[in-house]
């Protein structure tokens, strides 16, 4: 004779109902985690772009205004020609696309190093419901010539 246990009727399709909430809690984890890994690599590249345009800025310097110094030579960078020689690099877009790229700032505080600050909006791939303006990234990259 089967004895059937009281109540156990009532557990038929638990699993089922886990199941689901579990796979649904599994596909929004990994659409979270492609939407940040999207958000780091772009910020990567910009920051490569910045970094890019910050050594354009330190080599952005006339011969004429290369002086010695002890017989050391060196230089001295004007803000104006730092932002037109990056202004210039940035206008050829030479990494690739990025979504409302703009030049923040451009220059030289102490005369030696370039300082370049520009800033890109982001979307994620996937979860664009939830930040659908995006996020703005901003990266500030500073670049030194050095003379021997």
């Amino acid at each position: 004779m089967k004895r059937m246990l009281v109540g156990a009727g009532d557990e038929d399709g638990s699993t089922l109902l886990l199941a689901f909430f579990y796979g649904m809690l599994s596909l929004l984890l990994v659409l979270m985690v492609t939407a940040a890994t999207s958000l780091y690599l772009e910020r990567k590249r910009l920051y490569s772009l910045a970094d890019a345009a910050a050594l354009v800025g330190a080599e952005a310097f006339e011969l004429s205004s290369v002086s010695l110094d002890s017989g050391i030579p060196t230089l001295t960078l004007q803000s104006p020609r730092v932002r037109a020689a990056v202004a210039g690099f940035l206008e050829n877009d030479p990494v690739g696309t990025f979504d409302a790229l703009v030049l923040e700032d451009a220059g030289s505080q102490d005369g030696k190093s370039a300082s370049v600050t520009v800033s890109s909006a982001w979307r994620p791939p996937v979860l664009s419901l939830f930040v659908p303006d995006g996020i703005r990234l901003e990266v500030t990259a500073v670049a030194r010539s050095v003379l021997r």
